[in-house]
């Protein structure tokens, strides 16, 4: 999950154009029934995302705009949050039909009680960031110990603590600070290590004037540990569902394939036309300037393309990495994130593999084994 306090804006923007972008459909969640239809005679359904527009989600947004769930028969509201929603709560509690949420943070909640699986791995790869000043010394995980690190809490913290445990790393010895949602401590100096996103904290950075030389930083000036190349990365944004709706209600179980097939061609969509893509998320509210959405659409497509199984396909070996991550992880206060794997329920195939089976068959590219990022040059503020 990404933030930032820029972001308090983009509410009251995305609440003016969900009504003309989204299609909305009355009340929470219950939709993907066959008794529970929209005056167009489309199933309603509920997406609650876990944050605020932005191109994280651009997917979602392209297939409300291109007309891909109204094709697949859904009228699709999207429910943002910013902050103030726990996406899996909502889904668990019966707020909406389908949430976006990082795997790990929803491994805790299973523990907990929730009934909930995973249908589709949208992130096939980690975007976090650990970024500190190039002449800082901490160019690896095992330069933790001892440091202040930066970390937004809310789960988004356990990545760290894996990462640590993988190298055998006392977490007690780590101050971790929370950062707002923003870089703002980590240039002034408050932060050792900061996290960020590549799609977002990072461009942060980089559209920040370096007061030293009037000019913009440049990847030179840090140093950047990708989570992504350590034992600690984490499987991250997934579509899950209501694990006994899925077994219960056959209806549901359909609309689940209906609404992911529509899901990967918004992501197709994003993919083959990346400012097209960051476009609409801008006009879904967005509150990010259009240099830095579009090198949000940037990255957030090169955590998903090349999809070489096909997009949204949970890699057993990514699942086991994170749930083995998830069990070895102890915060600095001595915390556990899970302490038993998950029961088997917690993802399946059987959704996402219909649904690329479908489309597939309809010509639709379901692995982008052409993909190929783009050139974005960011401005000051990402204007």
């Amino acid at each position: 999950m990404t933030h930032s306090t820029r972001r308090a804006l983009a509410a009251g923007a995305f609440a003016l154009s969900a009504t003309v972008i989204l299609a909305a459909c009355s009340g929470g969640g219950g939709g993907g029934s066959s008794d529970a239809e929209s005056e167009g005679g489309l199933t309603p359904v509920t997406l609650q995302l876990q944050w605020l527009p932005q191109a994280q989600f651009a997917g979602y947004f392209a297939a409300v705009e291109q007309g891909f769930f109204e094709e697949e028969g859904l009228d699709v509201e999207i429910v943002p949050s910013g902050g103030d929603i726990v996406p899996q709560d909502a889904l668990a509690n019966g707020d909406a039909d389908f949430a976006i949420a990082w795997v790990p943070k929803v491994l805790g909640s299973i523990e907990a009680g929730a009934n909930l699986t995973d249908i589709a791995q949208i992130f096939q790869r980690s975007g976090t960031l650990q970024v500190s000043w190039a002449d800082s010394g901490i160019d690896s995980v095992a330069d933790f110990e001892g440091k202040r690190i930066g970390s937004w809490g809310f789960g988004n913290e356990w990545e760290i603590f894996a990462a640590m445990a993988a190298e055998g790393l006392d977490a007690s010895t780590v101050q971790i600070i929370t950062q707002d949602f923003n870089m703002n401590a980590f240039l002034q100096g408050d932060i050792d290590a900061a996290q960020a996103m590549t799609y977002n904290e990072y461009a942060q950075l980089l559209e920040t004037v370096n007061p030293d030389t009037g000019e913009l930083y440049v990847p030179e000036d840090f140093e950047v540990i990708s989570y992504e190349d350590t034992e600690g990365a984490m499987l991250q944004d997934a579509i899950w569902a209501d694990t006994e709706r899925l077994e219960s209600d056959e209806a549901y179980a359909e609309t689940a394939v209906s609404f992911l097939k529509a899901v990967v061609k918004g992501w197709a969509f994003a993919r083959d036309n990346p400012q097209d893509a960051a476009d609409i998320t801008l006009a879904s509210g967005s509150g990010w300037g259009p240099s830095h959405e579009l090198w949000m659409m940037n990255e957030t497509n090169k955590l998903i393309w090349p999809a070489d199984a096909g997009i949204g396909i949970i890699d057993e070996a990514a699942w086991k990495q994170t749930v083995d991550g998830a069990m070895a992880a102890v915060n600095e206060t001595g915390a556990h994130l899970i302490t038993a794997e998950p029961p088997a329920t917690a993802y399946s195939n059987e959704y996402i593999q219909r649904a690329l089976d479908e489309l597939e068959a309809d010509g639709v590219d379901i692995t982008g084994g052409s993909f190929s990022p783009i050139e974005v040059t960011l401005e000051e503020g990402g204007s």
